[in-house]
């Protein structure tokens, strides 16, 4: 069975905010909804019934089982369009444009949308097992007395709302904890860190002032831009910042480190005849992807490396080497995740160690992020894949021809890499 083009035709998300600041009051489906309107604004989707959504969010309430379909419902495509809920911790947008690619790269559809978002403004809170079990015990009893005992048995303590802190179950360690000892581990010094840190800020600012973000972002709820972008950032401000997460001997901060963030993006994949016929250029092919494992409860250097496995099967399958490429997009999770990551990637011995076969190659250091990276834009989990999938595509569409790398790290040891191509 001959296999279709899977083609990137459309894009869209809307600006990214801190945590806590511009959409405060909004959730997952407010976001997304915003999002998707956008991109069926741009391109002419009203109406038009597609193959399928995907998309999630990696902190859902229990209300959002079926997130992205009732999302889909609120927007202007035809209700007959079908959704489904994807969770892959960061790697969520990204896989949701695998899933969506491969099914028209089978045949079984002809468009489709893949889609996050991330309201962390308005994650729930856990409660205590002690208050559960009282509140489960109370709706099941009669008498108002009856209720009221079972209220009054927790302790004052346990009525206090559990806050998300992002830990690894296996490990009890928040992300930049472990990457902390990833800094460490290889070598990653505070100075490239910042150095890194002020590179996307400068990349983005400048991207921004060119206009390359016009027909990308749709504003949304006040906010036009992202917010997470400093113009002002400098080494000397970025040097100042004390440690995050290793008060004492830490160089991880919280500006070489990305925040909580809330936002939301799409991106229209399509087959050739599709896109023809609806009169949509194709900016860029996804040509190749590979999703990636890595052991890290007793390696805990290597949450963030899943990456390392997964470019190093997705080239080989593809017959390229790490310099074969006109732009590179890597999630900059943390500044020190990346230069770790492309550390192993070049050096020879470290590749080795790390269990590669040889290093990949070099990485054209101007050719990466250059239109600015998650450290400036910010990182709502599930909404970055699309993010740089857009980006990425566009570069492509805009120089007209060429090949880019993508690469995204995500909790719970995984991550994916993606080749596009135009």
């Amino acid at each position: 069975m001959e296999t279709k083009k899977v083609a990137i035709v459309g894009y869209n998300r809307i600006p990214f905010a801190r945590m806590n600041t511009a959409y405060s009051e909004q959730g997952n489906q407010d976001l997304l909804l915003a999002s998707l309107n956008g991109l069926i604004d741009r391109y002419h989707l009203k109406g038009k019934r597609l193959g399928e959504v995907a998309g999630g969010a990696v902190i859902k309430h229990i209300s959002e089982s079926n997130l992205i379909r009732e999302t889909v419902m609120n927007t202007t495509l035809d209700p007959a369009t079908p959704a489904c809920d994807l969770q892959q911790a960061c790697d969520t947008g990204i896989e949701a444009a695998i899933y969506i690619g491969n099914k028209i790269a089978l045949g079984q559809i002809d468009c489709g949308i893949a889609c996050g978002v991330e309201a962390m403004s308005n994650i729930p809170f856990e409660s205590s097992p002690r208050l559960r079990k009282a509140l489960l015990k109370a709706n099941k009893e009669k008498s108002a007395f009856g209720k009221l005992k079972q209220l009054v048995s927790p302790k004052l303590k346990d009525w206090m709302p559990i806050p998300y802190k992002g830990q690894e179950p296996k490990t009890g360690l928040v992300m930049g904890e472990h990457t902390e000892i990833t800094a460490k581990y290889y070598n990653i010094t505070r100075e490239e860190q910042d150095l890194l840190a002020l590179k996307s800020h400068q990349n983005m600012a400048k991207a921004y002032d060119e206009g390359f973000f016009d027909d990308m972002i749709t504003p949304a709820f006040g906010l036009d831009k992202d917010n997470n972008m400093r113009r002002d950032s400098s080494i000397e401000k970025l040097s100042q910042l004390k440690p995050a997460f290793d008060k004492q001997n830490g160089t991880l901060t919280a500006g070489n480190s990305t925040p909580f963030t809330d936002g939301a993006s799409a991106v229209l994949l399509t087959s050739e005849e599709w896109a023809k016929a609806n009169n949509l250029p194709i900016l860029a092919y996804i040509s190749f992807s590979e999703l990636a494992g890595i052991e890290y409860v007793e390696n805990k250097q290597d949450l963030l490396l899943a990456p390392v496995f997964a470019a190093e099967r997705m080239l080989k399958k593809a017959g390229m080497n790490l310099s074969d490429f006109d732009y590179y997009e890597i999630h900059e999770a943390f500044a020190a995740q990346v230069l770790a990551t492309i550390k192993i990637w070049e050096n020879e011995e470290l590749a080795k160690k790390f269990g590669l076969e040889k290093a990949l190659g070099k990485i054209d250091r101007s050719k990466l992020n250059v239109k600015g990276g998650s450290l400036a834009a910010a990182h709502p989990f599930a909404a970055t894949g699309g993010r740089i999938i857009a980006t990425l595509a566009k570069l492509l569409h805009e120089k007209g021809s060429g090949k880019g790398f993508i690469s995204i790290c995500a909790a719970r040891g995984q991550g994916v890499t993606m080749i596009l191509e135009k």
